[in-house]
């Protein structure tokens, strides 16, 4: 399917959104992004897997960098996409093909803007953290990422939202005596010890903190539960996986430490990390964005590739149409206004 980058933007975002691009099949999407941004001239296009880069050279004094990942999660009977009312229905319309559709028609229409920008499309965004296009860019050509100033345009409801969450996952393991359940009192049930470990996560008083004037709210939950083997022994074995919601004023050792101070006397075991960012909103270049776009910031809640750009040194804010909310959810869809609110700020911002 071709792309016209010129339509309309709620049937550019159908067009988007018909082309089915659940994370590892980003191929096609890739191909007709590349496609249409390849026919404007000011924009010197690269491809990179599964990700697409645009970039101007105008030899402005300074650079942006506007990303968006072209993955959703599986289809669940949500194709093709649909409109309804001023209300665009299917799977990634809401996270995030609504600020992709914004970001491919601001790349065409913006040929001369008064900073160089780079427009960044990624793969696997929605899969596990080794995967990402975006965390593959950083390692490989890390100068593609550069700039003085990012906006990812994740759903948010068409508000700045600075910064994000860093998320931790970790096993905490009880360990018991196996036997046959008919003579328990020979064995150790781990699953019973277990219940110590749970009251300490629904005893806990999670922080809400202030970082640079945006309220970040953390958060320490069991999200999962294995033991036990079959109907008739006593489990030896209980692991409970946990995960850690923390604000940007902590680093991943720091969150890490505080589990550690938390489930004293256990051993934990960490499987996944992501740092938080710091929303950076005192800078200049961000000062600039908040002037065009305007609207009171607010706290990211949860964890974007805003922090791959914070490791680099380069601030960055989410920025983009629907409602986080809606994310993931079947009836996901974005709206029609917020396409247009998004899309009338980065030329605001841009032109």
């Amino acid at each position: 399917m071709r792309l016209d980058l010129t339509a309309d933007l709620p049937d550019l975002l159908m067009a988007i959104t018909d082309i089915e691009s659940v994370s590892g099949n980003e191929g096609p999407l890739a191909d007709a992004v590349a496609t249409a941004l390849s026919a404007h001239p000011h924009l010197v296009v690269e491809r990179d897997g599964d990700a697409v880069v645009a970039r101007t050279d105008l030899g402005r004094g300074t650079r942006v960098v506007v990303a968006g990942h072209l993955d959703t999660v599986p289809v669940a009977a949500n194709l093709p996409s649909r409109r309804e009312g001023d209300l665009i229905y299917g799977r990634g319309t809401c996270d995030m093909k609504g600020g992709v559709a914004v970001m491919l028609a601001a790349a065409a229409e913006l040929s001369a803007p008064r900073h160089d920008v780079t427009w960044i499309f990624y793969d696997n965004e929605e899969v596990e953290a080794v995967k990402n296009g975006l965390g593959r860019l950083a390692r490989t050509r890390p100068d593609l990422l550069a700039g003085d100033f990012g906006v990812l345009m994740e759903p948010t409801g068409a508000r700045i939202e600075g910064g994000c969450q860093g998320t931790l996952r970790f096993e905490v393991t009880t360990t018991g005596t196996a036997a046959h359940s008919a003579r328990s009192w020979l064995g150790h049930n781990a699953i019973h010890d277990a219940g110590a470990l749970l009251r300490t996560l629904s005893d806990y008083t999670p922080r809400t903190v202030e970082v640079e004037g945006l309220e970040y709210r953390e958060g320490l939950n069991a999200v999962g539960i294995t033991g036990g083997i079959a109907g008739n022994v006593i489990p030896d074995r209980c692991a409970i996986t946990v995960n850690f919601r923390f604000a940007p004023d902590r680093s991943i050792e720091d969150a890490k430490a505080h589990c550690v101070e938390v489930f004293a006397g256990h051993e934990l075991v960490f499987t996944d990390e992501s740092p938080a960012a710091r929303p950076g909103l005192d800078r200049p270049a961000a000062a600039e964005f908040l002037a065009a776009v305007g609207g009171e910031p607010r706290a990211k809640y949860g964890w974007t590739d805003v922090a791959r750009f914070s490791a680099l040194g380069v601030p960055a804010v989410n920025f983009g149409p629907a409602d986080p909310g809606k994310a993931h959810t079947d009836d996901e869809f974005c709206p029609v206004a917020d396409l247009h609110t998004c899309h009338e700020a980065l030329l605001r911002w841009l032109a």
